[in-house]
């Protein structure tokens, strides 16, 4: 079957599932495969719970008029989205970076959705498959796109924009993250940058922090709408309180009034997030009004920088991700802290590759110049790892020694790969 004609039968049958235990009624079921599992071997259930169609890629499994036989389901997928993306006549936002992609996009869309009707991506959704499902969700109420794009590997990026057809682009930072499947930091910029290679090649408009010198250099060429903490660029911000555990900062454009704005996010490293979605939300007009609104309102969740209070301590829980950089910012963040005393909790960070031990020697180094009042480390690779400290080499073990030791009237940081499931440990604390 043609694209065309299978975007036909998408516009009749407009919500799409990969999931045989999600079928909503007259849906279309496209049947991914994966290392442990067939899709195509749940076509029939997917039909038989509400799907209209199932496209499947082995003709083992056809099941009358009701399944179409593709090459490549994965890549029809890809193909309908990049198709019917581009029958779609409004803005998209290409979002990518190390870290703060997600918090960027969330408070982006928190900002541009208090005018306009937005379609952005859910959760983590940013990969090859997550970034064709999330513009198929695309309708005509529609006026702006926001999709976050994730990269594990050279090429990546590339892929993702040529199905989402970015005419803007985002790229929060650059980081030692991913190693293993990057190969070195330099693997890392050159595919982030594909973003920016991308718009260069469209006459599209990139959002660049104007303090990033390595982010400036893969804008070259590029119209560009700058933002940072440097004065007289198009948004120009400061933090209030250094030392405050919440940020709040003062932003102006060229023109405006000074603005303050008090938000629910963890530390000074988000003002530079903060400060990418008034960017793009003044391009856009969005009132200032309106955009300081939505980032004192909005409230960050599933564990990334969250502040909780407990009857026992004060959690920073930032336990969904972990690398070099990342784990930098947040330890430098809480050491500026004024609270007393200080505890930390640190998990593994993962896919480094052949720089694992000698980055998180580099982490055991920081937090020997802290001089915090307990340190806790969680992972295969902090155990290795020469320190003074207590290490636990899975959060299981880590989980026994805080039921045996509870902590009580700490500030205390956690941070980890996802993999190492730190939240388990915040029941204890």
């Amino acid at each position: 079957m043609l694209i065309e004609q299978l975007h036909a039968l998408f516009l009749r049958h407009p919500e799409v599932t990969t999931d045989s235990r999600n079928c909503p009624k007259g849906s279309l079921f496209f049947a991914l495969k994966g290392d442990n599992f067939d899709g195509n071997r749940y076509a029939q259930k997917a039909l038989e719970s509400g799907c209209a169609y199932a496209i499947i890629d082995n003709p083992d499994y056809i099941q009358g008029e009701q399944t179409i036989l593709v090459e490549n389901v994965l890549v029809a997928l890809q193909k309908l989205a990049q198709f019917h993306r581009a029958t779609c006549a409004i803005p998209v936002i290409g979002i990518t970076g190390t870290n703060g992609k997600t918090t960027t996009k969330e408070l982006l869309a928190a900002v541009l959705s208090t005018e306009l009707n937005v379609l952005y991506t859910e959760g983590n959704l940013n990969n090859h498959i997550g970034v064709p499902l999330t513009l198929l969700r695309l309708n005509a109420a529609h006026q702006i796109a926001i999709i976050e794009m994730g990269a594990s590997k050279p090429g990546d990026i590339t892929e993702l924009v040529t199905i989402a057809q970015p005419t803007f682009g985002l790229i929060t930072n650059i980081g030692k993250a991913h190693l293993e499947g990057f190969g070195s930091f330099e693997g890392v910029i050159a595919t982030k940058g594909e973003l920016f290679d991308y718009l260069r090649q469209m006459n599209g408009i990139a959002f660049v922090r104007q303090e990033n010198s390595i982010l400036l250099k893969l804008a070259q060429g590029i119209q560009q709408i700058n933002y940072g903490t440097t004065v007289n660029i198009d948004i120009t911000g400061n933090i209030v309180n250094e030392q405050a555990s919440l940020l709040s900062f003062q932003w102006q454009d060229k023109n405006n009034a000074l603005n303050q704005v008090a938000t629910h996010l963890i530390g000074g490293y988000n003002l530079e997030n903060a400060l990418a979605a008034i960017a793009i939300g003044c391009y856009f007009n969005i009132t200032p009004k309106h955009i300081n609104q939505a980032l004192s309102d909005y409230t960050p969740k599933n564990n990334r920088s969250q502040l909780t209070i407990t009857p026992n301590n004060t959690l920073i829980v930032d336990a969904y991700n972990a690398n070099p950089s990342s784990m930098k910012v947040a330890l430098d963040n809480f050491a500026s802290l004024q609270a007393s005393p200080k505890a930390i909790i640190l998990g593994d960070m993962r896919e480094l590759g052949e720089a694992s031990a000698s980055e998180h020697q580099t982490i055991v180094e920081l937090i020997k110049a802290a001089n915090y009042d307990l340190v806790l480390l969680c992972g295969k690779q902090f155990t290795q790892t020469p320190s003074p400290y207590a290490a636990f080499e899975t959060v299981e073990s880590l989980i026994q020694y805080l039921t045996q030791n509870r902590l009580q009237g700490y500030h205390i940081l956690i941070k980890g790969s996802r993999g190492i499931q730190l939240e388990k440990v915040l029941p204890l604390l």
